[in-house]
């Protein structure tokens, strides 16, 4: 789930309906901040690196307060759960959020010809110490220690859940959520599902049927070029176009041949985990 499922309520509700999840999580919340400084020193060590979605990852176990209200008994019922929380670090998002920062920041100088925007109001409350002198007019001074609180922790992020599983493991599951929100954007567009234009019960659920297949078909094929890195160098529509082309000759009295196969297209098919086709 996305973190803007996130919430106290929310994740009570899942726990008391007995239900396992797995949620992204803002990592200004002050629990999730707190977990992550007691491993912050030795976060980013080799034995926690990934080579294969270059990133550190960590996992913490703690302590979710639960709290459910009986209306039978007019109180509140309270308990410790287990959950884990996975801590991920990316050099590069780490790279582009700092950027962004400091983007910002050289916005908000403009206090220093007076010129003070509303909408920048709390970033010159928090980052920046201003003095006005009759002589000097205004003078501008960063608080390096906001500053340095705020870019501690650029370029983590983090997943919450009350199952157990490994960091990377649980990484892996949350961002095949992509391929399920996908899924129902090419029934809609690439399958032509946007509206079912049929006549009678019958027909759709015929249609209903087919799409359904096809789409077990593009999930899959996605799946794939996530898992073999196919993503690379090619798109989803780049693949079909790739194998649209290979030709398909028959002829009376004679068996269906396949026109000659080119190395990349070979390289799809292995890719996938599909025996490329041959003339019978």
């Amino acid at each position: 789930m996305d973190r803007g499922f996130y919430s106290q309520e929310n994740i009570n509700a899942l726990l008391k309906n007995h239900l396992k999840f797995l949620v992204s999580v803002k990592m200004s919340l002050t629990f999730v901040r707190k977990e992550l400084d007691a491993i912050y020193d030795g976060f980013r060590s080799f034995e926690h690196y990934s080579e294969k979605y270059e990133l550190y990852a960590r996992t913490v176990r703690t302590t979710w307060h639960y709290a459910s209200k009986r209306p039978y008994k007019g109180d509140a019922l309270t308990q410790s759960r287990r959950m884990y929380i996975h801590f991920y670090y990316n050099i590069d998002r780490a790279a582009e959020d700092e950027k962004a920062f400091d983007r910002k920041l050289i916005t908000c100088v403009v206090i220093g010809s007076g010129k003070r925007l509303p909408e920048h109001e709390k970033q010159y409350q928090t980052y920046f110490e201003t003095k006005t002198t009759p002589k000097r007019g205004t003078k501008v001074t960063v608080k390096e220690e906001a500053v340095n609180k705020a870019k501690r922790y650029f370029g983590y992020f983090a997943l919450m859940t009350n199952e157990t599983m490994g960091a990377i493991a649980a990484l892996e599951l949350y961002r095949n959520k992509d391929v399920v929100e996908k899924a129902f954007g090419n029934l809609k567009e690439r399958l032509n599902m946007r509206r079912t234009l049929v006549s009678s019960e019958q027909s759709l659920d015929g249609k209903l049927f087919v799409e359904f297949v096809a789409l077990i078909y593009l999930s899959y094929i996605k799946k794939q070029m996530q898992d073999t890195d196919l993503l690379k160098k090619y798109t989803l529509q780049s693949v079909l176009d790739q194998l649209d082309v290979i030709e398909y000759f028959e002829a009376p009295g004679k068996e269906p041949r396949i026109g000659e196969l080119l190395s990349k297209q070979k390289e799809i098919y292995g890719k996938l985990g599909v025996t490329p086709p041959t003339s019978l």
